[in-house]
This record gives structure tokens, C-alpha cells and sequence, in this order.
């Protein structure tokens, strides 16, 4: 049992480890996300790099590669310590994939997919914590980081499990630390908002 176990957890690693935002950008788009805007991996930046299509294309995939594990490990109804553990390894897959040396995606989208099926309604909060600060900001990287940082308190509020809440710490602050320099942009009057494009930047 405990090596079945083990062995969905490292198969949730390598499915969220898939870099859906790349291998779409150059399907339909004929282009390499890393060369264009922040140089992400992630629905955003493909999005910028090869077109709504692309964006929603990668969006929806970064979503499903970690909702799909963690749904099945619900209605299996696994402990909650495999939940967490399976629904860590999709995210962290996507954030340090080993099919990239490690340079992966900021993790928003997989962070909302393994949510989703595990913590519902603290991940619909979020969205809607998302959308919020999207509308009134027009900034996405500010909406990622408000939504992922809120989402241990939504986990709380919410009736979470002591594994659900530290995987909440564990999505906000990897998400926070992908989007570093995206803070700093945002500081200092550069980051690009809702619908501008720029071209890659080696520090972004």
C-alpha cells in the first residue's frame, strides 16, 4: 500500500513536471516562451508569446496535470497526509520540473488545480480574491500573489485540515518567491500589465 503510495506521489511529481506551456507554444505557435516577456513557462507569458489560444490551451493543461491526481487521491479518500503529499509533488513538479533543469513555471494555475478537488471553496475564494485584484489593478502578477497568499487564511477560515493548511504555506510562498521580480517590477513602475507585451528579460 504504502509503496503505491509512494509511487502516485512521484507520478503526480512527473505529470505536473510536464511543461504544457512550452510544448504548446511551440506546437501552435511555432515559439519558445522563454524568449518572450517574463520568460515563463506558465499560461501568462504563453499567452503573450503565441496568443489567447495558447494561454487558455496552457491554463487549462497547468490546471488539469495536478486536479486529476488529487481528485483521484479524493474519491479514493486517501488520508489526508497522501493528499497533501500528492498534491505538493503536482505543484512542485510544475514549479522545479526535471524536465527543464528545474526552471519551471510560478505555479498559480497547479496550485488552483490541486485545490480545487481537496479545498473547494478556499480555492473559489481565491479566484474570486484573483479576479478582485485583476480587475481593479489589471496587473495578473499582482492578482497570482494576492490570491496565493490569502489562500493558507481561506484554508482556515474555511475548515481545512492541519496537512491542507501546510500545503497552503507551502503553495503562497514558493508562488511569492517564483514572483520576485515581478514584485520588483511592480515597485518600481516596469511591470507589464492585463495585455502589454515585452520582450524577455534576463531577471525576470
Amino acid at each position: 500500500m504504502s509503496l503505491n503510495l509512494s509511487l502516485s506521489v512521484i507520478a503526480a511529481y512527473l505529470l505536473g513536471a510536464v511543461p504544457f506551456g512550452l510544448l504548446l507554444s511551440k506546437l501552435l505557435a511555432k515559439r519558445d516562451p522563454r524568449e518572450y516577456g517574463s520568460g515563463n513557462i506558465g499560461a501568462t507569458n504563453a499567452m503573450r508569446t503565441g496568443g489567447k489560444l495558447v494561454g487558455i490551451l496552457t491554463l487549462l493543461a497547468d490546471i488539469a496535470k495536478s486536479l486529476v491526481p488529487v481528485a483521484i487521491a479524493v474519491a479514493l479518500e486517501l488520508p489526508e497526509a497522501w493528499i497533501a503529499a500528492i498534491a505538493a509533488a503536482s505543484f512542485v513538479g510544475h514549479v522545479f520540473p526535471v524536465y527543464l533543469k528545474f526552471k519551471g513555471g510560478k505555479g498559480v494555475a497547479t496550485m488552483l488545480g490541486a485545490m480545487l478537488p481537496w479545498q473547494p471553496l478556499a480555492s473559489l475564494l481565491g479566484v474570486i480574491i484573483f479576479a478582485l485584484l485583476i480587475w481593479r489593478f489589471r496587473y495578473v502578477s499582482l492578482a497570482s500573489i494576492g490570491g496565493a497568499v490569502a489562500l493558507p487564511l481561506l484554508i482556515w477560515i474555511t475548515g481545512g485540515s492541519i496537512p491542507a493548511l501546510i500545503v497552503g504555506l507551502l503553495f503562497a510562498s514558493l508562488v511569492a518567491i517564483k514572483h520576485a521580480g515581478n514584485i520588483r517590477r511592480l515597485i518600481d513602475g516596469s511591470e507589464p500589465a492585463l495585455g502589454e507585451k515585452r520582450k524577455a528579460s534576463p531577471n525576470a
